[in-house]
């Protein structure tokens, strides 16, 4: 009897073991809002996370080529003090619509993230204006194209740049 109950005690001790070590399927990380107040920039610096964690070298090459961020600025930014890449993107690129570099903007939202990016960049040195929320959002399309990414571009952006499918179809076939 003693033996039997010993032997259903070590069979148990592995299964209550790994029941210990499951992480529920409720922990889930939160979902990423970078709240610029521009619902086309909000999707793409979510889409820019996606690809960032696929493609982390080309994301790093873009900011540090377009943006003219030092690379190990930008790789310790995501690597050392957990950015998201969207989030860096945003910095670096509105740090140079803007004229201040990308410090400025990243000191910025570290001080206080509350509000979003919308929140902080009322807050920086230099006031947001249209021309600084167009070149970003040509900045955007660019580093799409610079990716081979496909961009859906809005009614705004589809009469700045014009029609890029068939600008593209153009530069495929051109007349002969």
């Amino acid at each position: 009897m003693c033996l039997r109950l010993i032997l259903c005690c070590l069979l148990a001790l592995p299964a209550s073991a790994l029941a210990q070590q499951v992480v529920p399927a409720a922990t889930a990380t939160p979902r990423y809002v970078p709240a610029t107040g521009d619902a086309w920039v909000d999707r793409h610096l979510v889409d820019i996370n996606r690809y960032a964690a696929r493609y982390p070298d080309a994301f790093l090459d873009e900011v540090v080529r377009y943006a003219g961020v030092p690379h190990g600025y930008a790789a310790a930014l995501l690597q050392e003090h957990g950015w998201q890449a969207g989030d860096l993107y945003f910095a670096c690129f509105w740090g140079k619509v803007i004229g201040t570099g990308c410090r400025e903007p990243v000191r910025a939202w570290s001080r206080d993230p509350a509000g979003g990016w919308a929140a902080v960049v009322k807050r920086l040195p230099v006031a947001p204006d249209n021309l600084h929320w167009r070149a970003l959002r040509h900045a955007l399309v660019a580093s799409y194209d610079h990716w081979d990414r496909p961009i859906e571009l809005d009614a705004l952006l589809r009469r700045q740049l014009g029609d890029r499918a068939q600008r593209d179809t153009r530069a495929a076939h051109p007349p002969q």
